[in-house]
């Protein structure tokens, strides 16, 4: 009886997604899983029929969604429009959360490739883009969403977040706030970079310089929102304004405000990033920057079955070695309550 490669990967203890890939020498596969899987396929005289595979239909009908978190609103609102239109379209989906741990993120994408999803849309850490661009090169459709590194050979749908904090700083400015704070995400992502930019360029557009006691960034969570938001207090007592560009930092400077009994806008105009129902609720009700998230989930799942659809798989191996394109949604800034001119008291 001829040996199968189902019969190569239950000796090996694999799966037969996973024996199959190591037996073509995929990157996706750790080193060691390789070796093992060919030893054990040497010693059973398994030959790869290369044929036979490319005969068979690749198609799972499954496809992953990497996300950071569940917290940040753009990202829930992504993952409910992705597996709307996945169901739509006949798709499973596969969730991973990685907590922005790229071990983790390069753990779910080994996982997703192993069980030979069609393809992917993630908000990644940048940090394994050489193994999302060897996902692609292997023919499995990615779209980075919200955040792409440089080296990133798979097309990005990001948000104008540069546009948006811009127009957020300049309707503080034109209420006539002078001293404006911020708490932004870290530099690494593109969300922190470009907020920054927006920010810094409407300071500048007013002859204005960014003051670094004004400025607090840090990782995306409630936790660094509550402590930026006391540092921020504490050194700045003329501040007048405040633009919180860290959507998970929300959770934690809101609470801080009302426990430092700040009045909102009275002593301090408030701008937030990101809109969310109880943001419309808070009293008073919260001015936002609006990314689009619906619209990016859209646009993201649109590429993606592009990818999955044109020849089958073929379409994302045209996107391989390169640097894939960028497509931008557009921010709007949402006036409520939260923002009035500066007290004269």
């Amino acid at each position: 009886m001829a040996i199968t490669l189902k019969d190569v990967a239950a000796a090996a203890g694999v799966s037969r997604s996973t024996a199959s890939r190591a037996l073509s020498g995929s990157p996706l596969i750790a080193s060691e899983t390789r070796v093992a899987v060919k030893e054990v396929a040497d010693r059973m005289g398994y030959r790869l029929n290369r044929v036979a595979g490319a005969l068979r239909s690749k198609q799972s009908h499954v496809v992953g969604l990497v996300l950071n978190n569940l917290i940040n609103a753009s990202f829930h609102t992504i993952a409910e429009v992705v597996q709307r239109r996945a169901a739509a379209e006949g798709y499973q989906v596969m969730l991973c959360i990685t907590d922005a741990d790229p071990r983790r993120e390069e753990s779910f994408l080994r996982t997703l490739a192993a069980h030979g999803v069609d393809g992917l849309i993630m908000v990644g850490t940048g940090r394994n883009t050489a193994m999302a661009n060897a996902l692609l090169a292997e023919g499995i459709g990615v779209v980075n969403v919200i955040r792409a590194a440089a080296e990133s050979a798979a097309p990005s749908v990001l948000a104008s977040d540069r546009e948006g904090a811009h127009a957020a700083t300049s309707h503080l400015l034109d209420l006539g706030h002078e001293r404006i704070g911020f708490i932004g995400g870290l530099m690494s992502a593109n969300s922190g970079l470009e907020r920054f930019a927006g920010y810094e360029q409407a300071l500048r557009e007013r002859g204005r310089q960014v003051e670094d006691s004004l400025v607090e960034r840090g990782p995306f969570d409630s936790a660094f929102g509550s402590e930026a938001t006391e540092r921020l207090l504490r050194r700045n007592p003329g501040m007048t304004a405040l633009f919180a560009a860290n959507h998970e930092a929300v959770f934690g400077m809101l609470p801080t405000l009302v426990g430092a009994g700040v009045v909102i806008p009275r002593q301090l105009s408030l701008i937030c990033y990101e809109d969310i129902p109880w943001l419309r609720w808070w009293q008073p009700p919260i001015t936002v920057v609006d990314n689009g998230a619906g619209e990016l989930g859209d646009l993201a799942m649109n590429l993606l079955l592009q990818q999955i659809e044109r020849t089958g798989r073929s379409a994302a191996l045209v996107q391989a070695g390169r640097t894939g394109r960028a497509y931008r949604v557009g921010a709007q800034l949402i006036q409520r309550s939260s923002c009035a001119r500066p007290s004269a008291g």
